[in-house]
């Protein structure tokens, strides 16, 4: 599914308003939904502390690159994690541990493979049961993808992830707007700020947190190891929340992108969508390269498929958030979870 425009105008008076406002109504309703069942739900307590990377919007905001970030630094700490995220676009319901070499982004999803290459990863729709799977699979400490707005497994420390360039967008609740909540209620839970990129579209947001003591980090996206993109022109796609993002990293690591193609945030690549990708390389001379969740999406491709010679053509930039003050986010986060530690023993 791609964002509607008028859910982020460039600036204000840009776009016209109408849309959002005839789906106002249908926003309020989304957003009472589900403020009462927060209200009503009592959030189960894992055996171990459960640290949350969540966010405010729908759509891509950076929150994979964080906790793949969290999760490495916690193991070089010596804890046991592992990771816990709902599965979006797989079809399995878990709980299951992900295996890379038998799932598919069919079955689990592309941000759970991506994850399970750092720590063991579970999928589970119901994440008081795949917070369980987890434990008795090893997990000292168990690190969400997603799933803030989830009520039904309990948080110790939950990190907020904003992008800097869009913020909330219209600041309306979906559908008139991108907001999964309203911005106060999710402060009152959250226990940090992580906001992700360039500009000065969530400087409010920012603002709002500081007010109610909230610490706020600034990141940037990152390559996970050097990458040599050699002499050819890129030839840059993407099927992710944010696709312009990915061609401005690689803009700014001085590669020169001959083209980009987007597509829906998610997308399950065709064999039509193979072959234009791959025609449209050769008639620019280009090299292809794309996201680590879109060669995700790939990896399980048929030999000799078209999707499989994409799959072996494009390069990937792997990437992490590169968090300013990242010690002190990881002592406030140790802190978090030796009182929880506390509280269970």
């Amino acid at each position: 599914m791609r964002e509607p425009r008028f859910w982020y105008p460039p600036r204000r008076g840009a776009t016209p308003l109408l849309p959002s406002r005839l789906l106002a109504p249908a926003g309020w309703l989304y957003g009472l939904a589900g403020h009462i069942r927060r209200r009503r739900i009592t959030p189960e307590r894992a055996a171990v502390p459960v640290i949350c990377i969540g966010n405010l919007t729908a759509g891509g905001t950076g929150k994979t690159p964080v906790a793949l970030t969290i999760a490495e630094r916690l193991i070089g700490a010596g804890e046991k994690v592992h990771f816990l995220t709902r599965g979006y676009g797989g079809r399995e319901r878990g709980p299951i541990r992900v295996d890379p070499a038998r799932h598919s982004a069919a079955d689990v999803g592309d941000e759970p493979l991506l994850l399970a290459a750092v720590a063991p990863a579970w999928v589970s729709v119901r994440r008081p049961e795949g917070a369980a799977a987890a434990i008795r699979g090893g997990a000292e400490i168990i690190v969400m993808d997603d799933g803030f707005q989830n009520p039904h497994l309990a948080k110790d420390f939950s990190i907020l992830v904003v992008d800097a360039a869009t913020g909330v967008g219209n600041g309306r609740l979906i559908p008139a707007g991108p907001l999964r909540e309203r911005v106060d209620d999710a402060l009152e839970r959250a226990h940090a700020i992580v906001l992700n990129g360039r500009g000065h579209a969530a400087d409010g947001i920012a603002a709002r947190a500081r007010a109610r003591g909230l610490p706020v980090f600034n990141a940037i996206t990152r390559p996970a190891s050097p990458l040599d993109f050699g002499d050819m022109p890129l030839l840059a796609f993407a099927g992710i929340g944010r696709p312009e993002k990915f061609y401005r990293t690689l803009a700014d690591l001085g590669a020169e992108v001959a083209g980009t193609i987007d597509f829906a945030d998610h997308h399950m690549y065709t064999e039509s969508d193979a072959l234009r990708l791959l025609v449209r390389a050769r008639e620019r001379g280009a090299r292809l390269i794309t996201t680590e969740k879109d060669a995700a999406r790939l990896a399980h491709a048929q030999a000799g498929s078209a999707r499989a010679r994409l799959r072996d053509a494009a390069m990937q930039l792997p990437v992490r958030a590169l968090i300013a003050n990242i010690d002190t986010l990881m002592a406030q986060i140790g802190d978090a979870a030796r009182r929880a530690r506390r509280r269970r023993s």
